[in-house]
């Protein structure tokens, strides 16, 4: 059994480029927080072997999405949930004056920076680049 609260700070930087705090970790997946702040455009990604469903919590984005089936973008608001299965290529943004935040649930665990190949996507990203203490990128979104 795992209980946790909140982090009062973020843990670290997604390969995209979001604030990350892992609320919680496990054998068949895990569980964060993420936080875009206004105006940032994170870099596209695609994952090679994790899926990930979101939640957004508040805030205002859009996300792009393109996989084998065709491509789309979406509008991110309160309440908006999505899936990004594997292979899927995705690229998402803050467009509101407020930072865009959502919860993000990974299967299975993410398996570190590895994961995580950076593309090129529909919009010039400006996110700083990740960091965990002293080193590198943790996974997620």
């Amino acid at each position: 059994m795992q209980t946790r609260c909140f982090p009062s700070t973020p843990d670290a930087r997604s390969p995209a480029g979001a604030e990350v705090r892992t609320l919680i970790e496990g054998e068949l997946g895990g569980m964060i927080h993420s936080t875009v702040p206004a105006g940032q455009v994170n870099r596209a990604t695609v994952h090679a072997t994790v899926s990930e469903f979101w939640h957004v919590l508040s805030g205002e984005g859009q996300i792009w999405r393109r996989d084998d089936t065709g491509e789309e973008t979406t509008q991110l608001g309160a309440g908006v949930t999505i899936d990004i299965t594997v292979g899927t290529a995705f690229q998402y943004r803050c467009t509101g004056s407020e930072p865009l935040t959502f919860l993000c649930i990974t299967m299975p665990p993410w398996p570190g920076e590895q994961e995580a190949t950076i593309i090129e996507g529909p919009w010039t990203p400006n996110a700083p680049q990740g960091r965990r203490g002293g080193g590198g990128v943790v996974g997620w979104a």
